[in-house]
């Protein structure tokens, strides 16, 4: 993940989760009055508290400072010369016969995680499309958990400052434009990994029937980065991990659970309209070409 998919204004992982975490507090549910209401009429629901918001259009996550810590989660990444960077290498070197091919197209497309074009990854696996037009609560849960599950890696990020193969091996990636903040953003481990395989695993919660289709999807989202030549194999491995704290963490958040439930209404009911997504015979022939070797 590179930081232009968050504000632009926030450099530093450390930075964002400042200020995601200063917009969640401040926006606080006041209490409720314990006073009796002056008649019999039940009182009304309260309303929804509004989403915080990093910037204006920009919402912020869900968890706040209850983020998984990377840095603690995980190992460090494989050092030069060991096994497992051999293993890095050797997978770098038959992910970059790919280019020119539809998966290679497909990871292109995969490297922008701005909405709303991010948002449609997963409309093919999940069978309905996902916009903000046809299913806003679904599309605002996507938004939201790309902050937290982006923010999660960032206390490995950098600490461990690791080189990307495109900077190790003087080379260029499927986004040339991304090239110079990613120079500085930590390659260890895989934000894209870590926010596709988040919402692979929500997906597949609120629609277990196409459970199969996501989690490919997820994976192949994240290897595509190795494609793109952004990641290391082991990187985006170890996203997959940060991934499922995130997840874990989400689950104790009312907000999350309470748009999980509407997110999957809305699938519902798309589903019962027999509404479509479209592109996906693209896809598929991209997801069919495999990278030889990935674990």
């Amino acid at each position: 993940m590179h930081r232009n998919a968050l504000p632009s204004r926030c450099r530093r992982g450390a930075a964002l989760l400042a200020l995601a975490c200063a917009l969640t507090a401040c926006t606080s549910s006041p209490p409720l009055s314990t006073a009796a209401p002056p008649t019999a009429v039940p009182a009304a629901a309260p309303a929804p508290a509004p989403v915080p918001e990093l910037r204006p259009g920009i919402p912020a996550g869900y968890l706040g400072r209850a983020l998984p810590d990377s840095l603690a989660l995980l190992p460090p990444p494989p050092a030069q010369g060991s096994p497992a960077f051999a293993n890095d290498q050797a997978i770098h070197r038959a992910a970059q016969k790919l280019r020119g091919t539809p998966r290679y197209a497909l990871a292109t497309t995969d490297a922008n995680l701005h909405f709303p074009q991010v948002a449609t990854t997963f409309s093919c696996a999940l069978g309905v499309p996902i916009s903000q037009q046809t299913s806003p609560t679904l599309y605002l849960l996507l938004q939201r958990t790309l902050v937290d599950a982006g923010l999660a890696t960032y206390a490995a990020k950098d600490h461990y400052k690791r080189t990307r193969p495109f900077v190790f091996h003087k080379e260029g990636t499927c986004a040339p434009a991304d090239e110079a903040s990613l120079r500085t953003d930590g390659s260890y481990p895989s934000g894209h990994t870590a926010i596709s395989w988040t919402w692979a695993l929500l997906l597949t919660e609120l629609s277990p029937d196409h459970a199969n289709a996501l989690l490919a999807r997820g994976r192949a989202f994240g290897e595509n980065r190795l494609i793109c030549n952004a990641h290391w194999q082991s990187d985006v491995l170890e996203g997959r991990a940060v991934a499922s704290g995130a997840l874990a963490a989400l689950h104790a958040n009312a907000d999350f659970t309470r748009d999980m439930a509407l997110a999957r209404a809305e699938i519902q009911s798309l589903r019962g309209n027999s509404v479509q997504p479209t592109g996906c015979d693209a896809e598929k022939a991209a997801l069919a070409v495999p990278i030889p070797g990935v674990l």
